[in-house]
């Protein structure tokens, strides 16, 4: 389904987001403080937009992605990034080798995402950070009574519109709304391992930034 969207995919989200994902994509990486030499991971990554604002910190980022026809889109672009093709239940790294690993807007199209938040936990090191920005559910009822609306009405006609797969939007659109609320996913944080696990709602909760630390 990715590979299907993958020319497309960074103006559709532009769009479909109002141009919102630009101001959410600078919050993930204030959050995940990438420092000069440190070893990123970032998970599905696409087409390696999300993994520029921390390369440019001087960071080694990985981009990892299942799907290849996003990597080979992101290749033509930014062919200097070590774009890697990996399962984030399965991931193709050994343990304990970066200091943070993030994930924007993949981790509720994981199957299995427990797996994935233990999987995440593995590979990175003693000390080091997750950062999760997920779409969430809006913190205030009648905000989120739009939004719902928003999403199963306006967004399927806006996505035919300028995206190369809409129908794959469609589903993108349900698994937003059967996704947990942010105590939900915190939880699961911690039942994965992770500790001081927290987090920030961006635009009244669409989205919502989590947080969380493997112990020493």
């Amino acid at each position: 389904m990715f590979d299907d969207v993958a020319e497309r995919y960074d103006l559709t989200n532009d769009v479909l987001s109002l141009g919102q994902d630009r101001r959410w994509r600078k919050e993930v990486a204030k959050a995940v403080d990438a420092r000069p030499a440190q070893k990123v991971l970032d998970l599905a990554a696409g087409t390696g937009t999300s993994s520029l604002p921390f390369a440019r910190t001087g960071a080694y980022v990985v981009p990892c992605d299942f799907s290849q026809g996003m990597l080979r889109v992101g290749k033509r672009t930014n062919t200097w990034l070590p774009y890697t093709a990996g399962d984030a239940t399965r991931l193709p790294f050994k343990d304990d080798v970066f200091d943070a690993v993030t994930i924007s807007f993949g981790l509720r199209n994981v199957q299995d995402t427990d797996a994935a938040l233990r999987e995440m936990h593995r590979v990175t090191r003693p000390g080091g950070r997750i950062v999760i920005c997920e779409f969430s559910h809006p913190t205030w009822t009648p905000f989120r009574t739009v939004y719902t609306e928003y999403l199963m009405r306006a967004l399927p006609p806006v996505a035919r519109a300028v995206s190369s797969n809409p129908d794959a939007y469609v589903y993108l659109a349900e698994s937003i709304r059967a996704w947990p609320d942010q105590p939900a996913l915190a939880e699961r944080l911690k039942g994965a391992g992770w500790s001081k696990v927290a987090w920030r709602n961006l635009t009244g909760g669409v989205v919502a930034l989590h947080r969380g630390v493997k112990e020493s």
